[in-house]
């Protein structure tokens, strides 16, 4: 248990003891911003004095007399009642053989019997992913990360759109450029894919059977078959290339199968009715703000019912909780999927939408859309080339999902303080070197000779991460652990630049000096390993 959880449970045993049995998890512990002030605080006392009917004040000492304080050295009530703890040093050193012993499992939740499906990125296999996908894959991927860490299971899902109109262009436009390499007369499809990446399947068509397609039974289906196999391949190995391995690949037509669609339609009979021919959802019953129709007047389905018809699908494979990760374009969607599932008797929570906010992509001070090696968009492969994997998933999570970010291409390759990316890995390597450096010392993961305030900061840094991992799984906010990163960053570099590590001539300081450098290691790998970032011991 951390040293927060330890005193929110001091202080629920202290008010139990005086008659208020409060959920510990109402209990606030801040770490308290001025040493004078000690190194930890709460508000418990401002919060709890309507039960005791005293000032708050007074309340804070009735709890100080009932606490255990074995690892508290004092403890002063300030201001209106705020009670200040001034932990012993070695509760704060505690810190660091707790993390050297879990290791790779420090900061990770208990195993909780709750199923989680994420599911982002979805892009329709008729092209290359680009950075808006790249952002959505990032923020994503770190979502299914972190909540594993946090004790959750996790499924990451990718749902192939295969039953739309785009995949039906998809096809008309290989076979027209299949068609061009074979030199036979043709008209591009009206609404057709004119993009290099479509000339290329066309050619590896071309490759794999000659001149032949065009003597298939249906040709037609072949190049629609053969093209989404092509391009699928292509995102997966994008994907994998940028760290991401899905779990699940979904088909919208093998979802759809077996008159799927008409039977959702027909469950839903009594919340549907009619208008001008199109048939209409009543998801005012619920929580929209306008009734969404899921026929159209001449028969085709709107998107949104394959989509409610995927969701229900998602659900009765036993998931506890479905996220989707979706574009910023999606907020009117969010209240009428949520209908939709009501109708059928689930929760409104049952399903969380994370909105992924546009990204623009800078370089030399300006924005830039197109890629200058195709002229098409700018694609996850090429931002991957130009800044690499680490660099790309780290910036893409620094701000939170509902903020607009700007890329900066130039940052996210610069070698100083500057790119958090650097910033943070330098401070893995260099505590890393430090370790390698003094191998043949002896470890002291006690801390017993720990004492300067950049040390004890920096342990106090470190014993909030499994708190971090908690508000970030519970939030969802990849972006706080990106933050917590470079706080500890910080801290490892103000302690390495006051403190000399390594003294021969004091083995006893050095070697608990290495002790908080390995704990400190730890850290910084299983926060970056949150967030799909690699942690290197040489730069």
């Amino acid at each position: 248990m951390d040293i927060k959880e330890s005193l929110k449970l001091n202080i629920k045993n202290a008010l139990k003891a005086l008659g208020v049995d409060l959920d510990v998890n109402e209990i606030v512990i801040e770490d308290s911003k001025d040493p004078a002030h000690g190194d930890y605080a709460t508000n418990i006392a401002l919060k709890s004095a309507r039960n005791f009917g005293k000032s708050p004040r007074d309340v804070a000492s009735l709890i100080i007399e009932n606490l255990d304080k074995a690892s508290i050295d004092h403890i002063e009530v300030a201001g209106p009642g705020f009670i200040n703890f001034f932990m012993k040093q070695d509760s704060l050193t505690n810190v660091v053989s707790k993390i050297i012993d879990e290791k790779e499992n420090y900061g990770r939740g208990e195993k909780k019997n709750f199923k989680v499906n994420v599911e982002f990125v979805s892009a329709n296999p008729t092209g290359d992913l680009h950075v808006g996908h790249a952002r959505g894959a990032a923020i994503g991927d770190s979502i299914s990360r972190i909540l594993e860490f946090d004790g959750y299971d996790v499924t990451r899902e990718y749902y192939i759109n295969d039953a739309g109109n785009q995949i039906n262009n998809l096809a008309k436009s290989i076979e027209a450029r299949y068609k061009e390499i074979l030199g036979v007369p043709c008209e591009f499809p009206e609404d057709g894919y004119h993009g290099e990446d479509v000339k290329a399947v066309a050619r590896k068509i071309y490759e794999e059977v000659g001149d032949k397609a065009l003597t298939y039974e249906n040709p037609l289906e072949f190049f629609k078959e053969r093209g989404m196999e092509i391009e699928l391949d292509k995102i997966r190995e994008d994907l994998a290339n940028y760290r991401i391995k899905f779990d699940i690949y979904s088909s919208e037509r093998k979802i759809r199968s077996n008159n799927a669609v008409e039977k959702e339609i027909a469950y839903l009979d009594k919340h549907i009715y009619k208008d001008e021919g199109a048939l209409v959802l009543k998801t005012t019953d619920y929580l929209d703000d306008k009734d969404r129709v899921i026929v159209k007047g001449n028969g085709d389905y709107t998107y949104f019912l394959p989509d409610i018809v995927y969701h229900v699908n998602k659900l009765s494979r036993g998931y506890d909780l479905l996220i989707d990760v979706l574009g910023a374009d999606h907020h009117g969607y969010i209240n009428r999927m949520k209908s939709a599932l009501m109708m059928h008797g689930y929760s409104k929570d049952v399903l969380e939408i994370e909105l992924i906010q546009m990204v623009r992509m800078m370089k030399d001070g300006a924005e830039f859309k197109l890629s200058k090696r195709t002229g098409n968009g700018y694609t996850l492969r090429e931002l991957c080339e130009d800044v690499g994997v680490d660099a790309a998933r780290f910036f893409f999570v620094t701000r939170a999902a509902s903020g607009h970010l700007d890329f900066d291409l130039d940052l996210a390759v610069k070698q100083s303080s500057d790119n958090p990316v650097y910033y943070a890995q330098y401070a893995h390597a260099r505590l890393a070197s430090v370790l390698e450096s003094a191998s043949d010392i002896t470890i002291d993961k006690l801390g017993n000779e720990l004492s300067k305030k950049s040390e004890l900061d920096l342990i106090k840094t470190l014993a909030k991460f499994p708190d971090v991992v908690k508000v970030a799984s519970k939030e969802r906010a990849p972006y706080k652990i990106a933050n917590y990163i470079h706080e500890v960053a910080e801290q490892v570099h103000s302690f390495y630049t006051e403190c000399r590590v390594i003294d021969r001539s004091n083995l006893s300081v050095t070697s608990s000096r290495l002790g908080l450098c390995l704990a400190s290691k730890i850290v910084l790998s299983n926060a970056l390993k949150l967030l799909g970032v690699s942690a290197p011991d040489h730069m």
